[in-house]
């Protein structure tokens, strides 16, 4: 009989081992296939009058990975599993092949007779399709592991960047904040209106820094404990070019103390974006960081943002440093990455990598252009925000 979770390989008549021919039709559910595989079914069926042989009847969409172990294209097909070697017949004409190759295959299987392997306990070998299903279900779940162990890989190795990269960026906002206390003793006793008003203006610096410096810790907390290691974004609507003003006065003194100039081009009629600030804001100092690193004493910097459509805005921020080799500027972007030219410098190499990440939270791109030896400019762009 024709059985569709199929049968042993061979059975035993009299005390002898018959062998049993081995096949398997895959099958699939469209409407256009059902006539032909009813015709192969009845010529089958016709067979098994004068013929004992082994039919089991698969349907592709329950066991893709026979189909791949077959390297099957088409279906409806049959698949010759024993004798070996295997062969697959395939098309609307299944009917006239099995009639050409039917007799060849009773003439294989007569050969390999003698051949059939049979266990110490009397029991027959397993059956071909179930070792082979097995073997499928089994490589199936070694490749599925494969990609989970490479997916925690990623997410290990995207925790360790983001863990290193805010620890290193805590570094600039600690300063300042040092900076501004050590400033505020020094003018205790100078109780000028002046005085009263730098103290002020210091005291927002240093709250906007221990701000800046606590949303890392949490973000560092976060990638400690986060299952996926992702930034967390906690977006509102921002008008950058305040944010901009604020890095801006944070960041001077040390352009000032490096001999460079700093240009600005903030317009005040630039619509709202949609972002997180505090994240937004360490793309801002991490790309102005690189500015004033790698521009020379002289040298100029600038940072403008530009509305370029109704859609989103661009922020650009450009330097006359030794500028990127172009092979090199999309990898800049990748964690760990570093320019030979960079690798006595202080720094992991994680911060453009970092950058790129926000920005595309936040549905923007980030770019550079530039021209070795005569500076860099790095875009990114946001989405206006809508109402």
């Amino acid at each position: 009989m024709l059985k569709p979770n199929g049968r042993p390989l061979a059975s035993r008549q009299n005390n002898q081992i018959q062998i049993l021919l081995q096949l398997v039709l895959f099958v699939d559910q469209r409407p256009s296939s059902q006539a032909h595989i009813q015709r192969i079914r009845n010529y089958l069926q016709d067979l098994q009058v004068n013929y004992a042989f082994d039919l089991q009847v698969i349907e592709v969409g329950e066991q893709p990975y026979l189909v791949e172990h077959f390297r099957l294209v088409a279906t409806p097909a049959l698949v010759k599993i024993h004798p070996e070697p295997t062969q697959t017949l395939a098309g609307s004409d299944l009917v006239a092949q099995l009639k050409k190759w039917w007799l060849r295959w009773q003439d294989e299987l007569e050969e390999q007779s003698t051949d059939l392997v049979v266990q110490d306990n009397g029991s027959l070998a397993m059956n071909n399709i179930g070792y082979a299903a097995e073997l499928m279900r089994l490589s199936d779940d070694i490749f599925r592991l494969q990609q989970e162990n490479a997916e925690l890989l990623e997410q290990l190795n995207f925790k360790d960047q983001v863990l290193a990269m805010l620890v290193h960026d805590l570094r600039s906002p600690l300063t300042a904040a040092s900076i501004a206390v050590e400033t505020l003793e020094l003018s205790q006793n100078k109780e000028t209106e002046r005085a009263k008003n730098l103290k002020q203006q210091l005291f927002k610096q240093a709250r906007a820094q221990f701000r800046s410096m606590n949303r890392m810790i949490n973000d560092i907390l976060q990638a400690a404990k986060g299952k996926n290691a992702e930034l967390k974004l906690k977006p509102r609507p921002l008008y950058f070019q305040d944010l901009c003003q604020e890095i801006i006065t944070q960041v001077r003194k040390r352009v000032e103390t490096k001999g460079q100039e700093l240009v600005t081009d903030l317009p005040q009629d630039l619509p709202t974006v949609y972002a997180d600030p505090e994240l937004m804001r360490q793309v801002i100092i991490n790309l102005l960081d690189n500015a004033i690193k790698y521009t020379p004493e002289g040298g100029t910097i600038q940072l403008s943002i530009l509305h370029r459509t109704t859609q989103k805005i661009q922020v650009s921020v450009c330097d006359t440093g030794p500028g990127i080799p172009l092979e090199k500027r999309d990898l800049i972007f990748e964690g760990h990455f570093r320019l030979q030219r960079d690798q006595e410098k202080e720094g992991y190499g994680l911060g453009l990598s970092l950058c790129q990440k926000v920005i595309r939270l936040h549905y923007g791109h980030i770019w550079v252009d530039d021209k070795p030896n005569q500076g860099s400019c790095f875009h990114f762009t946001l989405p206006v925000y809508r109402k």
